[in-house]
């Protein structure tokens, strides 16, 4: 299979990138994130402190990996996304799709606590264009990554 280049934003150079438990559990669950879009990894890079790191990842896909992929906002991805920000530990490796971003997920999180219904969830993110994320979830998933460079961005 070829290799993709992905993207990490971050304050630090991450050669070894690993999965840490934080907090608060992302729109997958906790993992490593990267997107395809470079763009976007400058926007996680410098979004605390105005200056960051992306780091370039080659992605060679595994067959053997269990790959959850949501081409586009659907139900199933909204319902995955309000799970796993509900504390759901997944069994997958990789998951793969849209990312919700600061307003999606206002959203998303008033769709949760009711406060929305669905049909509603949809009109309001009709005229949204969701980024890419793709997070790796074990050590095998994280294998597939190779860190190529880092650049400086914002300063």
């Amino acid at each position: 299979m070829d290799s993709m280049l992905l993207y990490h934003g971050s304050n630090e150079i991450v050669e070894f990138p690993e999965i840490r438990k934080t907090k608060y559990t992302k729109d997958f669950s906790w993992g490593f994130y990267c997107t395809n879009d470079y763009e976007q990894a400058q926007k996680w890079a410098y979004r605390r402190t105005g200056a960051g790191i992306v780091n370039i990842y080659s992605y060679t896909p595994n067959d053997e990996l269990k790959i959850l992929k949501f081409d586009k906002m659907t139900d199933e991805w909204l319902d995955f996304i309000g799970e796993c920000r509900n504390g759901y530990i997944h069994g997958y490796d990789i998951v793969e799709g849209p990312m919700a971003d600061d307003t999606i997920w206002n959203f998303v999180n008033d769709f949760l606590e009711g406060n929305i219904s669905r049909s509603v969830f949809w009109e309001y993110a009709a005229f949204r264009h969701p980024t890419h994320q793709i997070s790796f979830h074990t050590i095998k998933a994280l294998s597939c990554l190779n860190f190529e460079r880092s650049e400086k961005v914002n300063e």
